[in-house]
């Protein structure tokens, strides 16, 4: 995969996985998106060597990287810190590394996002925009204040474009793609990127890779849900179709629990007989609300892009005192 230079491997999945997120308030779905960032910051630290340089004398190994003058790493730091005052010297496997960062604290979790947020805004990789909520007919009338995380619609792109290619074309997948690869099922991001076809060939790509990666093998089959989560995935195997792969417990869920984008209904304010005219008012209605507007197909029911996610724009309306005519967003995937 052609690296960015400028952003490490913790960023460029930070900046998938907080997309679309609720900035101000701690969700459930933000929540295992945090942990599996966590578990990102020790796959960087080992892509480095940095844990086995350690050699044993954790207690006293400095931050791997610290030295990297061009790189803000306090949120590598953070993370570095609070695991290793639980290895207590010894030398560990990078799987106990790894669970042991995604089971961090709430509050710690907490301090990570803002590190990470605030590494990813200097960099102009991240902004904080009206949660599009904000733009549905009950939470405006309400008065509700909901902000999101956005980052930069070609950056993500970029980001994403260039892991689907190597991972859906053939040749050999670096170990920072493995890596990416592993952290998107985690977090359950990989339906944002793939399609269900596609998601058969990326199951493939693991199988494979699963026998022919030594990282690989030690970090696909790991899963670093915790309790009560990992309850919800179990339920969500009832309600949802899957993927098998024999890498772990065989599942690539497509998590309704994880859907970043929400159904929202925007009101018109005339009952327009074209979807020409009932696309204009919902252009309106979300460019005053800040968000980024692009029609990819024309229609009926048009498909648009808002930020970095694509909906369907179904007409309908919604019966309170009398029937109000509008536009039902339904999200539609992958990206």
């Amino acid at each position: 995969m052609a690296e960015s230079k400028e952003l490490t491997l913790v960023q460029r999945f930070s900046m998938i996985a907080l997309n679309a997120q609720r900035s101000n308030m701690m969700t459930t779905v933000k929540k295992i998106s945090l942990r599996a960032m966590a578990a990102a910051v020790i796959l960087e630290v080992h892509l480095e060597g940095g844990i086995a340089a350690a050699n044993g004398n954790i207690e006293d190994a400095p931050v791997p990287g610290k030295d990297n003058l061009h790189v803000d790493l306090a949120y590598r730091e953070l993370i570095w810190q609070s695991v290793r005052s639980k290895a207590r010297g010894r030398q560990l496997p990078l799987t106990w590394w790894l669970k042991r960062a995604a089971s961090l604290p709430k509050r710690t979790l907490t301090r990570f996002e803002r590190v990470m947020a605030k590494s990813l805004f200097d960099l102009g990789m991240l902004e904080e925009i009206p949660n599009l909520l904000g733009c549905d007919m009950f939470y405006e009338s309400a008065g509700v204040s909901v902000k999101e995380y956005r980052c930069p619609i070609h950056e993500y792109t970029r980001i994403t474009e260039e892991f689907r290619a190597e991972i859906l074309e053939e040749g050999p997948i670096s170990d920072d793609a493995v890596c990416l690869l592993w952290l998107l099922r985690e977090s359950g991001c990989l339906p944002d990127l793939f399609s269900r076809n596609e998601l058969d060939l990326v199951a493939l790509r693991i199988n494979e890779l699963n026998a022919n990666s030594s990282l690989a093998q030690t970090i696909l089959p790991l899963q670093i849900y915790r309790g009560w989560e990992l309850g919800v995935k179990h339920a969500l195997r009832i309600k949802r179709s899957f993927i098998r792969t024999t890498v772990g417990t065989g599942l690539l869920f497509l998590f309704p629990l994880l859907d970043r984008s929400q159904a929202v209904f925007i009101e018109t304010e005339a009952w327009f007989s074209d979807s020409k005219h009932r696309l204009e008012a919902v252009r309106k209605r979300l460019e005053s609300q800040g968000h980024i507007f692009t029609v990819l197909k024309d229609g009926e029911i048009p498909m648009i892009k808002i930020n970095n996610l694509v909906y369907e724009a179904v007409p309908h309306f919604v019966t309170v005192r009398i029937p109000i005519q509008g536009v039902r967003l339904l999200p539609k995937r992958p990206i």
